[in-house]
């Protein structure tokens, strides 16, 4: 089977900077994988190659076989694509900017799916964008993205300035689309809005892949930070039998542990205790980032 996109040896240099270093990523027909890093690690740069709107040092790309530089024209039109700096042009409408992308590269878009998205996302197409909020703008560039139902989306930062509930719904579309067969390339630096939407994640650090992992297994590499307030004094140091808990913090009833892998592992060893609260804090990404490079470099 053709891959999606595939990256080989991508590499990418500003003089003496390299923001990608000789990327190899394979993306399956139908995934929606996660592209994961913090800011300046090489993810916006990768999408860039993709559309040709920068060339490679070295090393080549190519989505649904067709190569990313040589036949760059027919890639775009394979292609939905939110970039994580959206412009607009303010006078025009929202239904403007709409029939505008849909007249490009002379493809139809559905004028039922323009209104069925624009009814979703909760947007009034009848506004100028200069009038939009942020939010209002990102919903715009997700129906943009979303006008030619692609093959293959390519999202930076999709979600950007949306509130809780409109996400929901952006993911939902982006589930739809996944269901019918798009593959989507979800760039974002926000781990628990890719956990939402994706099963497998490819990790950059400092332009080089570090990663290419399922959810579930880089969670496994997460670190927690749990407070656990006790109906009666804390325990002892070291009462409580988990392996894979260290103690952080004590006060009269109170502990804060440093919870590594099985999180499961370290409840059974609370429960031999009357515990009156408990509160977990999520990981950022970066601290997760961090634990699986310490982990590397081992």
């Amino acid at each position: 089977m053709t891959a999606a996109i595939e990256c080989v040896e991508l590499t990418r240099r500003y003089g003496d900077h390299t923001a990608l270093d000789r990327l190899n990523l394979s993306v399956r027909e139908g995934e929606m994988l996660g592209f994961l890093g913090p800011n300046g690690a090489g993810k916006s740069t990768t999408i860039r190659l993709l559309l040709d709107l920068i060339r490679p040092t070295s090393g080549h790309a190519r989505v649904l076989g067709h190569d990313c530089q040589r036949e760059s024209e027919q890639v775009r039109r394979l292609i939905g694509y939110l970039p994580g700096d959206l412009r607009l042009w303010g006078n025009m409408t929202g239904q403007g900017t709409a029939d505008f992308f849909a007249g490009v590269g002379h493809r139809a878009a559905d004028p039922a799916w323009t209104r069925e998205l624009a009814g979703r996302l909760e947007l009034d197409l009848g506004k100028r964008v200069s009038a939009y909020s942020k939010g209002n703008r990102q919903k715009l560039g997700i129906l943009v993205a979303l006008l030619h139902r692609p093959r293959v989306l390519l999202l930076d930062e999709p979600t950007s300035g949306l509130d809780p509930l409109v996400q929901r719904v952006a993911w939902d579309l982006l589930r739809d689309e996944v269901r019918r067969g798009t593959t989507v390339f979800f760039s974002s630096h926000v781990l628990s809005e890719v956990e939402q939407v994706c099963e497998r994640v490819a990790v950059l650090r400092e332009g080089r892949l570090v990663a290419v992992e399922e959810i579930a297994r880089m969670k496994a590499r997460a670190v927690r930070h749990v407070e656990v307030t006790f109906a009666g004094a804390a325990p002892e140091p070291g009462a409580i039998a988990a392996p894979n808990a260290r103690e952080l913090r004590r006060e009269p009833r109170t502990i804060e542990f440093e919870v590594s892998g099985d999180f499961d592992a370290f409840l059974k060893a609370l429960a031999h205790h009357t515990v009156a609260d408990l509160r977990t804090e999520q990981p950022s990404l970066d601290e997760i980032l961090l634990r699986y490079y310490e982990e590397v470099a081992a």
